[in-house]
């Protein structure tokens, strides 16, 4: 069955603060997995989204990625332990509310999103991407990234975007936001460098997994300036989600 909720929380927290959240990554990922109603959950490091190599974290901002059975199970999330401990440690956070429009490829052997027809979207929309590199091409992926990072920067239509991860090496991902699917689209296969690189990547056997998934955003609720969000708050093409 497809789920009907996807929520993405994302902290920001001091630099004085980093040993707490490298600890929570170690301990909270099985504690997440078992919060009630939880069908699948990744806490993720992130980056700036300008490279996808060491260089490129951001260790004053952490995420989790929460697959819900339901919105009930979902509005518990904040009482939780593992969302109290994260919200003692941090300094702003959000929430942004996503339904899945489709979804192609797996994640740690699993397709956590279901098989989502698609469906209408009318604002905002969120692309996901990740991969598992294989070791031996890491360094030609990380070398044929910064043209497309650097596109993604100044496309029409971003409202934020990130790179999130796993573990420091190998297991990258991109989150973007994007005003509407029109402006993910055009950039996604009528971008030189985009386009370039997708054409590479059968050839150059990046991947031991990939993924890659659209959701229409529903509310975001917090400081939407944790997600590098560069749209004004008055802007009422941006600032609204799919209800």
């Amino acid at each position: 069955m497809n789920p009907d909720l996807v929520t993405l929380h994302v902290w920001r927290i001091p630099r004085r603060s980093v040993p707490g959240a490298l600890a929570r990554m170690a301990t909270h990922p099985a504690r997440l997995r078992r919060l009630p109603g939880v069908r699948f959950a990744k806490l993720l490091g992130t980056g700036t989204g300008t490279g996808f190599g060491p260089g490129d974290a951001d260790l004053t901002r952490w995420a989790a990625l929460v697959v819900w059975d339901s919105p009930a199970d979902a509005a518990g999330f904040d009482s939780s332990p593992v969302a109290r401990s994260w919200a003692r440690i941090a300094s702003a956070a959000v929430r942004v509310e996503l339904r899945p429009l489709t979804s192609r490829g797996q994640w740690s052997g699993r397709e956590p999103f279901g098989a989502p027809a698609g469906g209408r979207a009318t604002g905002p929309v969120l692309a996901l991407t990740r991969a598992r590199l294989r070791a031996r091409r890491a360094a030609t992926f990380w070398r044929a990234i910064p043209p497309v990072a650097g596109a993604l920067h100044a496309a029409p239509g971003l409202l934020a975007r990130f790179g999130v991860g796993e573990a420091p090496l190998g297991w990258q991902g991109t989150v973007s936001v994007w005003r509407d699917p029109a402006d993910l689209v055009a950039f996604a296969y009528r971008s030189p460098e985009h386009r370039a690189a997708i054409t590479r990547t059968p050839t150059e056997g990046w991947y031991a997994e990939e993924l890659f998934a659209r959701f229409a955003v529903g509310d975001v609720v917090g400081d939407r300036g944790v997600l590098g969000w560069v749209a004004a708050e008055g802007d009422p093409d941006s600032a609204r989600g799919n209800a």
